[in-house]
């Protein structure tokens, strides 16, 4: 790992900047490699950290942090008296001083710097800008003591915005790696390409050699990604309570890997499919938890086969503005809970659990759902009970 002589200019947060991190979901962890490269554009971990408040006020002291432009030392003293709030014990590097200062650096560093980087892809894709300087230069930077060689080799290189090579090496590129983007115009990427600094310099397609493990992604590039698709992708690896739940526990009843418009053609066709959909999480656990009076963090989302069935026999035209849904409008159904117009409490289910009614205008139609919430240590789950449309902005 290269050493520093001073931290880049973190005190000047920027809306981006912090846009992105707040907008992260936090996950338990056990290692710091339970996340990997893209993952960590939905997710905020701290390697070791289980407990969901104290992950919450963890959060909450970087996305300060990075508000309030503060330094290290501010977040060390946060830290600390974190720690000492939730009784968390155990974590790598504890046990010394010279290991405190050290993990608390790792854990300021890395979000301040993906955070930053992040905002600044959202910048450069701006797309005045990008009108106008349609080309990034990798800057290496001259505050590294000790420079990683091939961090060095890409100082200058300038290459179109959408070249594959920003996919992998956006920086940062490493823990503590500096390095920044530039955008450019015609006229500057013209000369960098003749003195050997264009395209055709670029690493190969897929060689990440002087990458850090972990690294070899553009933060911001992927927040649009659904968290279950970062968990097909097996971007995420889940600690034990939430791992169990998608595999030894709960996999066995529920597919998390099929197409959602295609599960719901093969659930109508095929009454002898009797294991739910995986939708996702309920990422808006605290307001649905104050609506049905119990705790629903980390709770999965489920689309049952009988539902499926439900909707197509029982929810079609009525005769007025309402219309049958068709498969692909499932795909819809975690926007319409994590992202609601309208949350409230509906009536108990005919198995006596509470449930949740969410409504949300799409394209000019409301999307109403309600899904009946599953405690326990297996079943831990929001199950969808029912689904409609209404053409218009109506719907009750």
């Amino acid at each position: 790992m290269a050493d520093y002589v001073q931290l880049p200019p973190w005190n000047k947060p920027f809306n981006e900047q912090l846009a992105f991190f707040k907008q992260k979901l936090n996950l338990p962890s056990e290692r710091w490699d339970d996340i990997m490269h893209a993952a960590h554009d939905k997710a905020f971990m701290v390697a070791g950290a289980q407990n969901a408040d104290l992950l919450a006020d963890l959060h909450a002291a970087v996305s300060k942090a990075i508000d309030q432009g503060l330094g290290l030392d501010a977040f060390r003293k946060d830290f600390k008296a974190l720690v000492a709030k939730h009784g968390w014990s155990g974590w790598t590097g504890e046990d010394s001083k010279a290991g405190v200062a050290w993990r608390t650096k790792v854990i300021y560093q890395t979000n301040m710097s993906t955070s930053y980087a992040a905002g600044r892809w959202q910048q450069l894709n701006d797309p005045d800008l990008l009108k106008a300087t349609p080309y990034w230069r990798y800057k290496h930077s001259d505050s590294v003591l000790t420079p990683r060689p091939l961090h060095v080799s890409w100082d200058g290189l300038t290459l179109p915005h959408d070249h594959a090579f920003w996919t992998t090496h956006f920086p940062p590129n490493g823990w503590g790696c500096h390095c920044r983007v530039t955008p450019v115009n015609k006229a500057e990427f013209m000369q960098a390409v003749t003195a050997g600094r264009g395209p055709a310099n670029a690493p190969a397609l897929g060689n990440t050699q002087g990458i850090d493990t972990g690294f070899a992604y553009a933060p911001g590039a992927n927040v649009d990604l659904s968290l279950r698709q970062v968990v097909q992708d097996k971007l995420i690896t889940y600690p034990p309570a939430i791992s169990k739940a998608l595999t030894y526990d709960v996999n066995r009843r529920i597919n998390a890997h099929e197409e959602i418009p295609n599960y719901v053609r093969h659930a109508i066709e095929d009454k002898a499919i009797k294991d739910p959909l995986w939708l996702g999480f309920v990422e808006n656990d605290a307001e649905v938890s104050e609506i049905v009076g119990q705790d629903v963090n980390g709770y999965l989302v489920t689309l049952p086969p009988d539902t499926a069935r439900h909707v197509e026999n029982s929810h079609g035209y009525d005769g007025g503005d309402q219309r049958p849904p068709q498969p692909e409008d499932f795909n819809h159904l975690i926007q319409v809970l994590n992202d609601a117009d309208d949350l409230r409490q509906g009536e108990s289910s005919r198995h006596g659990q509470a449930t949740v009614v969410a409504r949300k205008s799409i394209g000019g139609e409301m999307f109403r759902a309600v899904f009946e919430v599953l405690p326990g240590k297996k079943n831990r789950a929001l199950a969808l009970l029912s689904f409609l449309i209404k053409q218009g902005k109506g719907g009750g």
